[in-house]
């Protein structure tokens, strides 16, 4: 039977931490490998729905799976696929692309992601935040 929770404490260097019932309770051990892809993203307050076991020094994870895996990495992200520029032609005519605000978030990410690993998702989200909110007082990006 799945159950909901929220993460209330995870520890990136021992790679686990516990879910919060939302129904109250025990709380439950869970693993960096229970998120699979989404292992590098965890953080407190990250809503879940996992199935429960009994282990060796209490509950812990059956499987598990994010309530919202997009809204994780938030909406203007589409982690399947790399957007599409937008305005974007074969010719170069000097000037500059303008990304939408979608387009500009996806690339930030992969570029913080990528540079700083260890970023939580609570400070990619803030970074991307204030860059967009940037970006779009120049002109950056799309209003």
């Amino acid at each position: 039977m799945w159950a909901a929770g929220k993460i209330i404490r995870f520890d990136e260097t021992r790679g686990y931490g516990f879910i919060a019932p939302s129904k109250g309770g025990e709380d439950i051990f869970v693993h960096a490998n229970d998120f699979g892809e989404l292992r590098h993203l965890v953080h407190p307050g990250m809503r879940v729905e996992y199935e429960v076991e009994a282990g060796d020094r209490g509950l812990k994870v059956a499987s598990l799976r994010v309530v919202d895996p997009v809204g994780v990495l938030r909406p203007e992200r589409v982690p399947d696929a790399a957007p599409t520029r937008t305005g974007q032609t074969g010719d170069d005519d000097g000037m500059c692309d303008v990304l939408s605000p979608r387009e500009f978030t996806y690339e930030v990410t992969e570029l913080l992601i990528g540079r700083v690993p260890t970023l939580t998702a609570a400070q990619v989200s803030s970074i991307r935040q204030a860059l967009v909110d940037h970006a779009r007082s120049h002109g950056w990006v799309e209003s």
